[in-house]
């Protein structure tokens, strides 16, 4: 995922210090070049790429000494060992590369980021288990340092040249996104791609060089609404009388409210208002949608990330709420039966029962099989053994 790839807060020093003795023409702090949302694929002299969903990541290699950089610039090495050997195996001997990291389905068809983020832990044992049975992939989109040479002031177009010749004997986990100067054609990955987990389109100036940290080249999203109940609330952070943000459900075929993820971005004076109109629909677990007894059940509930390792030291319990408001709200993707981000407030809705919130009303991509777009068998996953 381009300019907002999510990734785990990862302990350790900054990159900086730990690739110091790299003799590379490109050094960090590099700060990844990102994109500015529009509404359309924009025309003219452009090249147009798959928008992917993973960790953005910088990769620094020098013989046998590899390091992975976060787009925060901190170290996610020791996190992906398998895509450190393959680098190893497939960059050439010095190189700086940007590109994302993924991890696909078991059958190598479809992302799945919420795996992908599961693979940051701190436990050295985990780390080895997850890159055997969920292995990642590592998608290169630009080069920035080749053996002596320092590519930034290239134009892109030049990069992806040398690119695509530095990477032509590549194979799987070690992948060259495509890409195409016709529209048309990237018109048509926006629509298709989508079912194999991809967040959109990217198109970058062909004269543009690589500004880390600017937003100079374009993202085109898929966005779509969901009329959603609201049945709990989480306190903001820094206030107790603020909301930090909303949990939101949906009714499944069964008629179990299923919660599908959240509503957080919301300016200050609006979650206190909202905190104030809320009061009366507070209640107790008992009776509640997503109590105990249900969770023991199988329906997901918010309770089922109390207390989640990916975020230690936070407070992940909920006020619970009778599922009465309805909600619209704006989102990209659902990965399986829940958001794949945050929602977008849009408005309430007074008019919509609750009860006629369900998943039917949500949109289906067409599936994709993703071993198409990388151009080769996405390696499958290590189930593990009964």
């Amino acid at each position: 995922m381009e300019c907002e790839s999510r990734e785990a807060a990862s302990p350790g020093g900054a990159l900086a210090d730990i690739v110091r003795g790299m003799r590379l023409p490109v050094k960090p702090p590099v700060k990844p070049m990102l994109a500015k949302a529009v509404a359309e694929i924009p025309k003219g002299d452009y090249s147009y790429e798959p928008k992917w969903d993973g960790f953005r990541s910088i990769v620094f290699r020098d013989g046998d000494q590899v390091e992975i950089g976060s787009r925060n610039e901190r170290p996610m090495t020791r996190y992906f060992p398998e895509v450190v050997e393959a680098v190893k195996a497939n960059l050439p001997e010095r190189a700086v590369v940007d590109g994302e990291i993924v991890v696909p389905d078991p059958g190598g068809k479809r992302l799945e980021f919420e795996t992908l983020q599961q693979r940051i832990h701190p436990a050295d044992s985990r780390v080895r288990l997850l890159a055997e049975r969920t292995p990642a992939h590592f998608v290169a989109f630009d080069l920035l340092a080749l053996e002596d040479r320092s590519l930034m002031k290239e134009p892109f177009a030049e990069r992806r040249r040398l690119l695509e010749e530095a990477l032509a004997g590549a194979r799987s986990p070690i992948h060259v996104t495509p890409a195409t100067t016709d529209r048309d054609v990237a018109e048509r990955w926006f629509d298709e791609f989508e079912g194999a987990g991809l967040d959109g389109v990217i198109a970058k100036p062909l004269d543009v060089t690589y500004q880390p940290d600017k937003r100079v080249m374009f993202k085109i999203k898929h966005e779509r609404t969901a009329d959603c109940v609201v049945a709990g609330y989480r306190v903001h952070k820094t206030d107790d009388h603020a909301i930090g943000s909303l949990l939101l459900g949906l009714y499944d075929e069964n008629g179990d409210l299923a919660n599908i993820g959240v509503v957080g971005a919301l300016p200050m004076v609006q979650r206190r208002k909202l905190y104030e109109e809320l009061q009366p629909l507070v209640t107790t677990f008992e009776g509640h949608p997503w109590n105990w007894g249900q969770e023991e059940q199988g329906t997901r509930t918010p309770r089922h990330s109390e207390g989640s390792r990916w975020s230690a030291g936070k407070d992940l319990t909920f006020v619970p709420l009778r599922p009465e408001r309805v909600v619209e709200i704006r989102y990209d993707h659902m990965e399986g039966e829940r958001l794949r981000h945050t929602g977008q407030f849009v408005r309430w809705r007074p008019d919509r029962d609750p009860r006629s919130c369900t998943y039917e009303q949500l949109q289906e991509p067409v599936t994709y099989d993703l071993a198409e777009i990388l151009g080769s068998r996405a390696r499958r996953r290590r189930r593990p053994s009964s």
